[in-house]
């Protein structure tokens, strides 16, 4: 099943408050999929990280086998498609692991977007955001 995969990640005063979204939709471009929560304190690269992989989990557990990811952090589209080094030690890590999450694919893509085509997500990190500081 084709899934496209929206993921934001976000952090307040970078390092600060972070959360990741993630809105997934079907082959017809029906929302089937939202969520968004905190991750602590985290900069805003990490979180776009958590993001994406949050992403991907979900899509695998919703059955996903060809994913069409889509973030609006040009620096992490980049990096997981091997266009850009990694060279900050703390995303070495979630790289490598986001990397190896994706090998369990038959097939996936990675694209960057404006933030405005990314609305879904984005609302989703600052809901949670928002609800944690209530």
């Amino acid at each position: 099943m084709r899934l496209t995969v929206h993921v934001d990640g976000g952090a307040r005063g970078n390092p600060g408050p972070a959360a990741v979204g993630v809105a997934i939709y079907d082959e017809d471009g029906a929302l089937i999929d939202e969520t968004g929560q905190t991750i602590g304190h985290a900069t805003n690269n990490v979180a776009e990280y958590r993001a994406m992989m949050l992403g991907v989990e979900r899509a695998k557990a919703i059955g996903g086998d060809d994913l069409d990811l889509v973030g609006d952090s040009e620096l992490i589209v980049r990096q997981v498609k091997g266009e850009w080094r990694v060279k900050d030690a703390g995303l070495k890590p979630l790289h490598a692991e986001l990397r190896r999450m994706l090998a369990e694919f038959p097939s996936w893509s990675i694209r960057h977007v404006r933030r405005e085509q990314n609305t879904e997500a984005d609302r989703l990190v600052n809901e949670a955001l928002d609800a944690a500081r209530s």
